[in-house]
């Protein structure tokens, strides 16, 4: 029951009306807001739990949002997803996405180079100079297409097309993986549900051909290496380097955080590392956008014993 007399005068509508808005109102206001996404959530805990990493938990925060706003309406990549046709591209050698298969919407793009390019800017995480290099790139749609393929295909091995990054991109890669990610990470979530890249040997990804920066030890002690680009994930010898392929355990040094959650190992033969979210004996599942802030003092550690 309302509680006063509804006047038409004050609403311009009839009674009925006017107080079913009222209690729609109503409604709206107490209906809880959406939850958080889990990576926002336990980004915002890891920020309390270790202030010191706050301003790349706030930096990480804002391009997860970013990028979340464009991945929801990303297509499926342009190409066949048949598992034997996945296969069999993979027993060639080389990473099977080409650049032209990539779903690229040019508006969200240049959006996303722009955002990412504030955010960065916003925290010090790009100087004046590139953010200015940032912002003539995006502007020019004549130029920002050719750059982000120079960007794609230089990871590559050179057999598919790699090579050097230009100059009008050198220094701004890690920017440009991060306004890449939804559309890159949309084609290794549609390709991982009908491959699992049986029979890769390789340290680069059987998806786009970039290195891994993350790793995962799973409860069976497998190792799946993570891509930096594309997030798609591949098994991987458990000792083994994934840049030089040595495996001499002799020249491979390992050392994990206190807790036992992550684990690093460095390669003492060309002096690189990668990091390791272990789930034996993990209370969640890996979370890449979370612990590569989470592991921030790891590559500090690692700078100091002279890995790169």
């Amino acid at each position: 029951m309302l509680d006063r007399p509804v006047s038409t005068q004050e609403f311009g509508q009839s009674p009925t009306r006017a107080a079913f808005s009222r209690i729609t109102s109503v409604e709206k206001a107490q209906k809880p807001a959406r939850a958080e996404p889990r990576e926002v959530a336990e980004l915002r805990q890891l920020k309390e739990d270790q202030p010191d990493l706050g301003q790349a938990v706030d930096l990480q925060i804002q391009l997860v949002q970013l990028q979340r706003r464009v991945q929801a309406r990303v297509p499926l990549p342009a190409m066949t997803l048949e598992t034997a046709v996945l296969d069999g591209a993979l027993a060639a050698g080389r990473p099977i996405l080409t650049f032209e298969q990539v779903p690229i919407d040019w508006s969200d793009l240049r959006f996303l180079v722009r955002s990412t390019a504030d955010a960065m800017r916003t925290h010090d995480a790009i100087e004046a100079d590139d953010y200015r290099r940032v912002e003539i790139l995006s502007r020019d749609a004549e130029r920002l297409a050719p750059a982000i393929r120079n960007w794609y295909e230089a990871a590559r091995p050179a057999l598919a097309g790699g090579g050097p990054v230009s100059s009008e991109i050198e220094g701004l890669e890690p920017l440009l993986l991060q306004a890449m990610r939804p559309f890159l990470s949309r084609c290794a979530d549609a390709i991982m549900a009908r491959t699992a890249f049986a029979g890769w040997p390789h340290g680069m990804c059987p998806l786009c051909g970039g290195e891994p920066d993350f790793s995962i030890i799973t409860a069976a002690a497998e190792r799946l290496l993570v891509c930096g680009r594309c997030t798609t994930r591949w098994r991987f010898s458990q000792l083994a380097c994934p840049f030089c392929l040595n495996a001499d355990h002799k020249q491979i040094t390992s050392f994990a955080t206190r807790d036992g959650l992550y684990r690093l190992n460095g390669c003492d033969k060309c002096q690189r590392y990668i990091k390791a979210f272990d789930g034996r004996s993990a209370h969640r599942p890996v979370m890449p956008v979370v612990d590569a802030i989470a592991t921030l003092p790891l590559d500090a550690a690692a700078v100091q014993r002279g890995y790169r």
